[in-house]
């Protein structure tokens, strides 16, 4: 290249205009896949749940916890929470998937040109995350604090409509939201495993193929890679957010001194530990593989039956 001669302008980037209708298909597809993924998956968080806060729990595995829960109060006892588990998930999956989409295309859209996202799609799928997880969550706090109520504290109600309503007149919003903080320590964590590491994931994949063996994949081809990927993003996000889901649980049976949030979690980290903060980690990393993988196939098939756009990508296609 001769001095004199300019650099190739960047290549525009052609970003998706997703209109009202396409959001709307995106909550519902986020809100049906993380309401059954989870729904189905409330007997492994009743027991996880029990480990981390029971004492008589302490030292279980997820086997011998089951058969513990099963044997004291009988097999339907591993569906307690399903109620608000469902609803509460209904409305945060919908908000999160679609913020998510929602949020890539802005900050896409910020970058103004294709290298220039590409360059920083870390950042960007770090940010979406955190973003939609936030909103997502002033959603499901009260609902994920009466959950928590009905596992921990065997008789506190019925179920949802009884539980929530107790929660509620007797510590109003304050009690509802006494978990926020917590909440956001382990969901944005959560959120941002789940979508960054499924997203890396992907674009390792496809680095390794060539345009026309990507455009010919088989159906099965894609059922594994969107499987394989959900999987280790499901692993990286119960790794992130162990710690504040341990002490989620504690705040939530109102353990802990008296004070601030911030003094709550502290004073029961550092009685919890290093080692007691990731207590019942391996039943959650089994819960939540099954949860993020699931949430991925079920959103792909639930976006296409809707008619939905594809989501926005910034993948990097060639090695550095």
């Amino acid at each position: 290249m001769s001095a004199l001669q300019k650099p190739s302008p960047k290549r525009p980037f052609i970003i998706p205009q997703f209109t009202a209708s396409d959001y709307q298909s995106f909550f519902l597809a986020g809100a049906i896949c993380c309401t059954l993924s989870h729904g189905a998956m409330t007997p492994i968080d009743v027991v996880k749940t029990r480990i981390q806060i029971d004492p008589t729990f302490k030292g279980l595995g997820f086997i011998s916890g089951t058969r513990q829960v099963v044997s004291k109060e009988g097999a339907r006892a591993l569906l307690t929470g399903f109620g608000p588990t469902a609803v509460g998930y209904l409305v945060q999956g919908g908000a999160k998937f679609a913020g998510y989409e929602f949020w890539k295309k802005k900050f896409s859209e910020v970058a103004g040109d294709q290298e220039t996202a590409i360059a920083h799609r870390t950042a960007i799928y770090l940010g979406a995350a955190s973003i939609a997880e936030f909103f997502a969550d002033i959603l499901l706090t009260p609902l994920e604090a009466t959950r928590i109520r009905l596992v921990s504290q065997r008789g506190y109600a019925t179920g949802l409509v009884s539980g929530f309503t107790r929660l509620a007149r007797e510590g109003g919003l304050r009690e509802l939201y006494a978990g926020f903080l917590p909440i956001l320590c382990k969901q944005i964590p959560y959120a941002i495993g789940q979508f960054t590491v499924n997203e890396l994931c992907h674009e390792i994949v496809y680095r390794s193929m060539t345009p026309e063996t990507r455009q010919n994949l088989s159906s099965t081809a894609n059922f594994t890679i969107v499987l394989g990927s959900g999987i280790t993003a499901g692993f990286a996000a119960a790794i992130l957010s162990q710690p504040a889901d341990t002490l989620l649980s504690q705040i939530n049976k109102g353990h802990g001194p008296k004070g601030s949030m911030v003094y709550r979690l502290t004073t029961l980290a550092r009685e919890a530990g290093f080692k007691g903060l990731f207590v019942g980690l391996g039943p959650r990393m089994i819960m939540t593989a099954g949860l993020v993988s699931s949430q991925f196939l079920m959103y792909g098939a639930i976006k296409k039956a809707l008619g939905a756009p594809p989501g926005l990508e910034i993948h990097k296609e060639s090695k550095i």
